[in-house]
């Protein structure tokens, strides 16, 4: 939908039916032109008339339609409005059949696919929704002397809503989200109103926000939503830690727990700059209820002191990467472990020279072990000296 913002006629050369004859033409070629210029047509337009100052002869002549007036109020900055009473009658048109009914549907055309991305997500909860998360929120600590419109409380429950949209989170693209909150959802959420309509925060809050809020204690409320909207954590599946730096983070990095593949939520901790991942994960296994799981963790964590944490002090067992670096660790694995039985044939680089057990003749009595040569059982084996039984600490083989 596009907005006709002015149309001047000048007085001083005129002909018979010159307004609606210039809308035909600029409507003529206005959705070509928008798709040559931003890559989408256009299917309605429309203008607001003073009707103080002139009637619309012009547009109701060339086939527009008067759908009534506004309700007087007119925009102030970028995102607020101040009531005026000087309500503007709004035309529209069509400039093809069915145009409303298609703007209408819940996806659009092929067509308009790239506006409808470009747009991002938008949010589609309840108020009944909102509300039950907000209640959540306000255990969180405020940082402010003083709350204006916004309570840290609406802030955290608009965070949340943008994670389960999928909508990006830097403090730019929160305020975007947060436009797209309609007013009963911002009320909702507990925003206080100005001058009867509910604002949408800024991006310098939601920045303030991200720097002030007290990590620790929100990890605890957003565990605590999560396991009221998706249920308890499952038992069953394999239990990743992962780091990954964030975009504009000032170089820390987040060491994140997660169940696969369901991504359920287990926590985080921050990695300084002064140090790396290996100390951090050691201090998230105490907080994390790992007695029984199966834990994965890239080439990084393959340390003797990492796995000891996890059987001895976790009762875990763990899934970790053994790479061309641990020259040792390779020779024990093939010492002591048989090559697995490969669902696919691996790469020339990357063949072992142990042979398959399919072509192997094993001793009476001692099964084929089916576990990935450094993945399955290489917990076991990255304790210690190779061959050492004391040194395999991982009591489920």
């Amino acid at each position: 939908m596009v907005n006709n913002v002015r149309f001047l006629l000048l007085p001083d050369k005129t002909f018979p039916n010159l307004g609606t004859r210039s809308l035909r033409l600029v409507l003529g070629r206005l959705s070509s032109d928008w798709q040559a210029a931003y890559g989408h047509p256009v299917l309605v337009v429309e203008t607001f008339v003073d009707p103080d100052q002139f009637c619309g002869t012009v547009y109701t002549a060339n086939g527009w339609e008067e759908l009534g007036k506004t309700d007087g109020s007119g925009r102030h900055q970028r995102d607020y409005y101040v009531r005026h009473n000087k309500p503007k009658r709004l035309f529209v048109r069509e400039l093809c059949p069915n145009a409303r009914r298609s703007l209408q549907a819940e996806h659009l055309k092929p067509a308009l696919a790239m506006v409808e991305a470009k747009a991002g997500p938008k949010s589609h909860h309840t108020v009944k929704e909102i509300k039950s998360i907000v209640d959540h929120f306000k255990q969180a600590p405020e940082y402010r002397a003083r709350v204006e419109s916004y309570p840290l409380w609406s802030l955290l429950a608009i965070c949340l809503l943008a994670v389960l949209c999928g909508a990006p989170r830097g403090s730019k693209d929160l305020a975007k989200f947060a436009r797209k909150l309609s007013q009963a959802q911002r009320r909702a959420l507990g925003i206080r109103p100005r001058q009867g309509r509910y604002p949408a925060p800024s991006q310098s809050t939601f920045w303030r926000l991200l720097e002030e809020v007290d990590g620790a204690k929100l990890e605890q409320i957003l565990l605590a939503v999560q396991a009221q909207l998706r249920g308890p954590v499952p038992k069953d599946e394999l239990v990743v830690l992962d780091g990954k730096e964030p975009n504009h983070g000032g170089g820390q990095s987040v060491l994140t727990a997660l169940c696969v593949p369901s991504q359920y939520f287990l926590g985080s901790a921050i990695v300084d700059t002064k140090t790396n991942e290996i100390p951090v994960a050691r201090q998230l296994f105490q907080d994390l209820d790992l007695n029984g799981r199966l834990v994965s963790l890239d080439a990084l964590h393959t340390q003797t002191e990492t796995a000891l944490d996890l059987v001895l002090e976790a009762g875990a067992d763990y899934l970790l990467t053994a790479k061309d670096n641990q020259p040792t660790l390779h020779q024990t694995i093939e010492q002591l472990l048989p090559a697995p039985k490969a669902d696919f044939p691996p790469l020339a680089a990357d063949a072992h020279s142990v042979p398959h057990p399919g072509l192997r003749k094993e001793p009476p009595g001692e099964p084929l072990d089916r576990h990935p040569a450094g993945l399955g059982r290489t917990a076991g084996l990255s304790v210690g000296s190779p061959g050492s039984p004391a040194a395999a600490p991982n009591r489920r083989p």
